[in-house]
C-alpha cells in the first residue's frame, strides 16, 4: 500500500514531511474559510482584513473569532488526524487517545495548575526583561512589536458582555487550543522528537520548545515552554492525551475566567500579577516545591493505574 511509504519513512522525515502537512492544510483550510466568510460577513468586512485590523470594530472581532477557530482546526487539529493515520494502522493509538486518565488524576492537575501560576507568572517576569544588543535593536523591536499585537488581539478576544461571549471563549481559547495543540505538539511532534533522539526528556523538551516559538510571543517564551515540558511529561507517564489535553484546558480556561472576571470587576487585577511583584519570588518558590510534589503525585497515580506500570512507553 502507499500509506506503508510514510510509516517506513525515518523519525526526522516524518517530522519534516508533518510540516509539510501542516503547512498544505492550514492554507486550504484558510482559503475555505475566507471564501465561506464572504456570504456570512461580506465582502467588504473580509476584504478589510488585509488592510489591517481594527479590534475596536465589533464585525472585525466576529470575523477575525471565526477565522481563529478555523485555523485551530487547520493548523492543528486536522493535520495531527492526517499524518497519524498516515503514520500507522491505528490514528487513535498512534495519539495515544485509547486511554481515559482515572480521575484523581485530572483532580490534581487542575490542583497544579493553580500552584504553578505564582511560577508561571514569575517566569514570564523574568522573560518579559529581556534585552538585546544594540546591533539586534532590529530583531528585538519587531519582536516587541509582535507581542504588543499578540497581546491587543488576545484582549480584545477576551472582552464580552455576557455569559454566552465567556463560553465561547472558553471553547475558542480552552478547548480548540488545548485539544489541538496537544494532538499536534505532544501527539506527533514529541513522539518524533523522542525517537529521533532516542531520549523522550528531549522530546519533550524540544517539542515544548518548538511549542513556545510558534505561537510568535517571544516574551511569553519561557513560562509557556515550561507549561510544555509538563504537558509531555503528563503524557509518557500516563500515556494517554487526555491528561495533558485536561492540563491545557485547565491553564487556558483559567485565564479565560479570570480576565473576564477583572473586566466585570468581581476580583482585583493584582491577581494576574501574583508571583510577579518586588520581593514577590518567595510565592515562585512555593509554586515550584508545590508543583514538584503534585507532579511527583501524579506520576505515581499514573504508574498505579497504568496497564505498563512502571514502564516506559515504547514510543518514548
Amino acid at each position: 500500500m502507499v500509506v506503508n511509504v510514510f510509516r517506513d519513512m525515518s523519525p526526522s522525515r516524518q517530522l519534516l514531511f508533518t510540516g509539510f502537512v501542516v503547512v498544505a492544510v492550514f492554507l486550504v483550510v484558510q482559503l475555505l474559510a475566507a471564501l465561506m466568510a464572504i456570504p456570512l460577513f461580506g465582502f467588504e468586512q473580509v476584504f478589510q482584513m488585509v488592510t489591517g485590523l481594527n479590534f475596536d470594530d465589533p464585525a472585525s472581532m466576529r470575523l477575525l473569532k471565526y477565522l481563529q477557530v478555523w485555523q485551530s482546526a487547520g493548523l492543528f487539529i486536522i493535520p495531527s488526524l492526517v499524518v497519524a493515520w498516515l503514520f500507522h494502522e491505528s490514528w487513535t493509538s498512534y495519539l495515544h487517545l485509547r486511554r481515559s486518565p482515572s480521575a484523581v488524576a485530572i483532580i490534581m492537575v487542575l490542583l497544579l495548575t493553580f500552584a504553578l501560576n505564582p511560577l508561571v507568572n514569575f517566569t514570564g517576569e523574568i522573560n518579559s526583561r529581556m534585552h538585546f544588543p544594540e546591533w539586534m535593536s532590529g530583531l528585538e523591536s519587531w519582536m516587541r512589536n509582535a507581542e504588543d499585537t499578540a497581546e491587543k488581539l488576545t484582549k480584545a478576544f477576551l472582552k464580552v458582555e455576557n455569559i454566552s461571549g465567556l463560553l465561547f471563549n472558553l471553547f475558542m481559547i480552552a478547548v480548540l487550543p488545548a485539544l489541538g495543540e496537544e494532538l499536534l505538539f505532544r501527539g506527533v511532534i514529541q513522539k518524533l522528537f523522542s525517537r529521533m533522539t532516542q531520549n523522550h526528556h528531549w522530546g519533550i523538551w524540544l517539542s515544548a520548545a518548538l511549542f513556545s516559538a510558534l505561537h510568535m510571543q517571544f516574551y511569553g517564551f519561557l513560562p509557556r515552554m515550561l507549561l510544555g515540558g509538563i504537558f509531555g511529561y503528563l503524557l509518557v507517564w500516563s500515556d494517554t492525551l487526555w491528561l495533558p489535553v485536561a492540563a491545557h484546558f485547565f491553564n487556558n480556561a483559567a485565564a479565560v475566567i479570570l480576565l473576564y472576571l477583572i473586566d466585570k470587576e468581581s476580583i482585583t487585577p493584582a491577581i494576574e500579577e501574583f508571583g510577579t511583584g518586588p520581593g514577590q519570588w518567595y510565592y515562585a518558590a512555593i509554586s515550584l516545591v508545590i508543583g514538584l510534589l503534585l507532579l511527583a503525585a501524579i506520576r505515581r497515580e499514573c504508574n498505579s493505574t497504568s496497564p505498563t506500570s512502571g514502564l516506559r512507553h515504547p514510543d518514548y
